[in-house]
């Protein structure tokens, strides 16, 4: 058995999963994952979709050629390899998208982001794959800001109204180019499948507690060669961005979530802020973007980070 701290819980796995950091084995299991017959249907689906199927407390993925999973109530995954599957590629799916599945089914506000330390409190970068979440946040792991979150973040707003992120504890996924460009040969582990230039890196530094949400940026490219920008969006854009980043934002529909990423959009919008992060996909104006983000911070009251 194997155990890992993923979002806030303590997962015991069967399996190995490959950039996620370990966990304490005496914790009390919060998610559980093991191999078993995973069945092609549900009895009783509400919904269905061209790879998964939902009914009351189940959802069954399939990832063709890999694997089909089938969660429980958010509390356990059950997985069946399909014929010829590698291990390696069923775990990549295991603490990415279907991990991400199971945090919307414990209703969740889940984003497709990546999480920086700044002064006490996390700064979020959203966007779709190839965006540059992992790349920013590595970058600015570099200049002394921990890593928090890498990929997905889980958002809870307590009692008090203030949105936290759990700790995720996972290493960043970079592609080889990135690691070329930042200089993090040295940290680089394993491929995250075979075929595919991605590794598993170890981040410069990183932060293991549940803190408050200090800003949310959404990233979006610009080609032109003015520098990067930041812009503050309405309430109800924002709250829009927001679910639009929802880590895979399908679910929100299927879950019936609209109202918990409009009521944390709303609340986030209005004690940190959601804005959007204009500026070029080049390694040459990596510089500027910190540098602008450092400012902004500065006018946020975001001030400090590890020596």
């Amino acid at each position: 058995m194997y155990w890992y701290r993923v979002s806030g819980l303590a997962v015991a796995s069967e399996v190995n999963l490959p950039g996620l950091i370990l966990g304490d084995p005496d914790a009390v299991p919060e998610v559980t994952i093991r191999r078993a017959s995973v069945p092609m249907a549900l009895d009783g689906a509400v919904a269905v979709g061209p790879t998964w199927q939902r009914s009351d407390g189940r959802f069954l993925l399939r990832i063709p050629n890999i694997a089909r999973f089938l969660l429980e109530e958010g509390r356990s995954i059950a997985f069946e390899a399909e014929q010829c599957a590698e291990p390696q590629d069923v775990a990549v799916f295991l603490s990415g998208s279907v991990f991400g599945v199971l945090l919307h089914q414990r209703n969740q506000l889940v984003l497709h982001a990546s999480a920086v330390l700044v002064g006490g409190k996390a700064v979020l970068f959203c966007g779709a794959s190839g965006a540059g979440k992992s790349t920013l946040a590595a970058a600015l792991g570099e200049h002394g800001y921990p890593l928090i979150a890498d990929d997905q973040c889980a958002i809870e707003i307590g009692d008090d109204g203030i949105p936290m992120i759990q700790a995720d504890g996972r290493q960043l996924r970079l592609w080889e180019k990135s690691i070329s460009e930042l200089g993090l040969a040295r940290r680089r582990g394993d491929p995250m499948r075979n075929r595919l230039l991605k590794f598993y890196v170890d981040p410069a530094t990183a932060s293991d507690a549940a803190v408050p949400i200090g800003a949310v940026y959404a990233l979006t490219e610009i080609r032109h060669s003015e520098g990067p920008e930041i812009e503050r969006p309405n309430v109800v854009d924002a709250t829009k961005l927001l679910a639009a980043n929802a880590y895979r934002p399908m679910l929100v529909h299927r879950f019936g979530q609209r109202d918990v990423y409009f009521r944390g959009g709303t609340t986030i919008a209005a004690t940190s802020g959601i804005f959007r992060l204009k500026r070029r996909l080049s390694f040459d104006d990596m510089p500027a973007t910190i540098m602008t983000l450092r400012a902004h911070w500065a006018d946020l009251g975001l001030t400090g980070r590890t020596p």
